[in-house]
């Protein structure tokens, strides 16, 4: 009698069998959608084609985020730890893979709509992106310090890199600023909004933030194009800092660019929920922004803006009824 080394859960089932009949109406499917799919193709677009556009690979720009994790926290973001020993190989190694991936990556952006287009934009670009890696770990130093110093619940800096997600939006947004920075088109956007489906926090890569960069919780967060953040400054959940309206042409068509979100000063914390909008917006030095606050003006250095609670009502609870006399519903 044999014995299966496999545990109960590990033993699977073999496939289904397909039957004749299943496969001559799975053709019958095929061969009536892809002639239609083929014609919205033509007719709608949005079909990346090596042979006209060839842009950026949503999959690989992942990818390279998940590359530029790894070196900006080496062994955060591995299944085990890194040895000492073979990190400087390591480094190497995974510094070259994100040249290549970059490099292609951004060849491509810098072509769309013409890939025969011969362009040198693009070591020059690759070339001031790495070198700015090391500036870049040492302001998520400050980032971390931020976290840890900012969260009572926080214990040691190590939880803030594995289990904080604002530090890796963050990390993602820094490294595609040095990108958008040098240059590159679309890929840097990308970047972010990769950044943003993992972790709910939407910082475009053009937004510049300073040192000591918090946001607490951080799902729901909102950070525009053209926002200018001080150092030291707090952010909660829910906190949008956004564009007032869109100036548009004769046609009604919006003007791009242009100054459109707000700046914020050094050490300011803005609380859950509070939207703030405009380009000539400013959110003075060392102020607190209070839950829920909507503003489209700003505020001098030193200030505390709030909602009066003018319409809380608190009242005393009837009293509760014995537990048997509760429904409860689930």
């Amino acid at each position: 009698m044999t014995t299966s080394l496999l545990e109960p859960d590990e033993i699977k089932e073999p496939p289904p069998r397909e039957s004749p009949r299943d496969a001559v109406w799975m053709k019958a499917v095929v061969d009536d959608s892809v002639p239609q799919l083929l014609r919205s193709y033509q007719r709608a677009g949005g079909l990346n084609n090596r042979d006209a556009d060839n842009m950026p690979s949503k999959r690989s720009v992942g990818q390279l985020c998940e590359d530029l994790l790894q070196i900006l926290f080496p062994g955060f973001h591995d299944e085990d730890a890194v040895n000492q020993g073979t990190l400087e190989e390591l480094t190497n190694a995974r510094l070259t893979g994100v040249i290549q991936r970059v490099t292609d990556q951004v060849r491509k952006s810098v072509r769309i709509g013409n890939p025969h287009k011969v362009t040198g934009k693009t070591p020059p670009i690759v070339r001031r992106f790495c070198q700015s890696l090391p500036e870049v770990r040492t302001l998520l130093r400050t980032d971390i310090e931020a976290a840890f110093d900012g969260d009572p619940a926080a214990l040691r800096r190590e939880e803030v890199i594995l289990s904080y997600p604002f530090i890796e939006a963050v990390a993602i947004q820094r490294v595609a600023h040095r990108l958008h920075l040098a240059g590159a088109p679309v890929v840097p956007r990308m970047m972010t909004e990769w950044a943003h489906g993992r972790t709910g926090i939407d910082i475009h890569p053009g937004a510049n933030i300073g040192t000591h960069f918090f946001i607490d919780h951080g799902t729901g967060v909102v950070i525009g194009e053209t926002c200018h953040i001080g150092n030291r400054v707090k952010i909660y959940h829910g906190v949008t800092l956004g564009a007032r309206s869109f100036v548009k042409d004769e046609e009604g068509h919006i003007i791009k660019g242009g100054k459109r979100h707000p700046d914020v000063g050094d050490n300011v914390t803005i609380y859950p929920n509070a939207t703030i909008l405009g380009g000539k917006t400013l959110i003075g030095a060392n102020s607190t922004i209070g839950a829920n606050v909507f503003l489209m003006h700003s505020v001098p250095a030193n200030s505390l803006v709030v909602y009066e609670e003018k319409q809380l009502s608190i009242r005393e609870k009837p009293a509760r009824r014995p537990l048997e006399d509760i429904d409860y519903s689930i």
